[in-house]
């Protein structure tokens, strides 16, 4: 156990001493426990090293809203105990920092495992989502869907104890960590970067994971080069629980058979890790093409006399964030040759050039924005607002509030009708799905 400052992350070791260190990396919503009916068999071989995402199992509320953050600090922790090469297996949001580490850190990384993993989780909409019903109404109704998105019916009917430990490991955790853990799923995407994973990796998904099942996992191993597929049967997304001997077993055969020598700049020459060789028992993944260097794109040229970039890009990016890809799909897609101008020009300008401004926060610019629709009398463009400041963190107390301020100072009726769209927004954004 240890004591975690803000820039690392609370971790336990088990197994030899002077063994090579294999990594466990968690999900969301879980802990370094998930890893219990693995650690004794993988302690035999190595130095297993487990941690917790901030705020979960008691580790320290730092949020971390990115997965190159959580990976930072992993990182650190590592280098303040002398660790430098390790093998590493994670499970969704801890595959995420695995495939992170491989891609910026290859050099520390021998070996990969990604269970229940993928280049992206889902939509970012989807995740923010889950952060405006955690913001509103806590983790209890996440909690309690927990074990349906985690096992298999079967299961979960046949192993009440296990169900039961799932859902009081989500109510412990901190919200606001929870909240930025699902910023970051909503922000990875490495679907274009998978070709340069250069370590020898294990993709493992459960046969009816619903979350990140087996089409993502083919994705992963058609992206990776160096990558093979299992799939277990019978198991969900929390395969290492629900399937713990299934999984501890290609566990030990990975990575005893595809650990990558470091080279030793001292001799010049390879320096591996000798394993006891094992019986490969996973299936190739097709042979892939060498990775290839990418062109990079063309520099934007910036308009005359401003000096800048065009803010365009930067626009569409602020844009999608606050109000949601659906949306801003959806305007994109009715734009025409008579509107087309439009859509570019408040991309440009409105997100590009305003929300991007760093003299106000988001949840600031969400008030400003929700007062001006209401004084204007611009109800259509307050619904998806306020969807936008649920978004950007404001609560529905808060809306309440600038909403009431709005009353005194543009006027009840506006107020009065504002109220009603805001209501009915706030219901269904706030809602948890049972």
């Amino acid at each position: 156990m240890s004591e975690t400052p803000p820039n690392t992350l609370q971790y336990r070791f088990d197994g030899p001493e002077d063994a090579p260190v294999l990594i466990l990396g968690p999900s969301l919503g879980t802990t370094w426990h998930m890893w219990d009916r693995q650690v004794p068999e993988l302690a035999k071989q190595w130095r297993v090293f487990r941690f917790d995402l901030p705020g979960h199992g008691g580790a320290p509320a730092y949020p971390a809203g990115s997965v190159a953050d959580l990976s930072t600090r992993l990182l650190a922790t590592l280098d303040g105990l002398g660790v430098q090469r390790f093998g590493y297996a994670g499970c969704a949001l801890g595959g995420a920092v695995g495939i992170e580490l491989a891609l910026r850190h290859p050099e520390r990384v021998a070996s990969l495992a990604l269970i229940a993993a993928s280049p992206r989780f889902g939509t970012a909409d989807e995740f923010r989502q889950r952060g405006v019903i955690v913001r509103t109404n806590g983790l209890d109704p996440i909690a309690r869907t927990s074990p349906e998105r985690w096992f298999t019916g079967g299961f979960a009917a046949a192993q009440p104890a296990i169900t039961e430990w799932a859902v009081q490991m989500v109510r412990t955790t901190d919200p606001g960590c929870y909240i930025a853990a699902c910023e970051a799923l909503a922000s990875f995407d490495v679907r274009s970067e998978l070709a340069r994973v250069g370590v020898p990796t294990l993709v493992l998904v459960g046969s009816d994971d619903q979350v990140t099942g087996p089409a993502e996992a083919r994705t992963l191993v058609a992206g990776i080069p160096d990558a093979r597929l299992a799939v277990v049967p019978g198991a969900s997304h929390l395969v290492p629980v629900e399937q713990p001997a299934a999984v501890t077993d290609l566990l030990v055969r990975h990575f005893s058979t595809a650990w990558q020598p470091a080279f030793d700049s001292t001799t010049g020459q390879m320096a591996a890790i000798v394993a006891p060789p094992a019986k490969p028992v996973l299936s190739a993944a097709p042979p892939q093409p060498a990775p290839r260097a990418e062109i990079a794109p063309a520099a934007v040229e910036a308009p005359q006399g401003l000096g800048r970039p065009d803010p365009y890009d930067a626009g569409l990016k602020v844009r999608r964030e606050v109000l949601g890809d659906a949306h801003v799909d959806r305007a994109l897609a009715q734009a025409d040759e008579f509107s087309g101008d439009f859509q570019e020009f408040i991309t440009r300008y409105a997100w590009g050039e305003i929300w991007d401004r760093p003299g106000l926060d988001r949840r600031s610019r969400s008030c400003v924005t929700l007062t001006a629709l209401v004084a204007g009398g611009h109800l259509e463009e307050l619904g998806f607002h306020t969807r936008a400041a649920l978004r950007n963190g404001l609560t529905p107390a808060e809306i309440k509030e600038v909403l009431l301020q709005a009353a005194v100072y543009c006027g009840v009726p506006a107020a009065n009708s504002a109220f009603k769209v805001a209501q009915q927004v706030i219901r269904e954004e706030t809602t948890p799905t049972e």
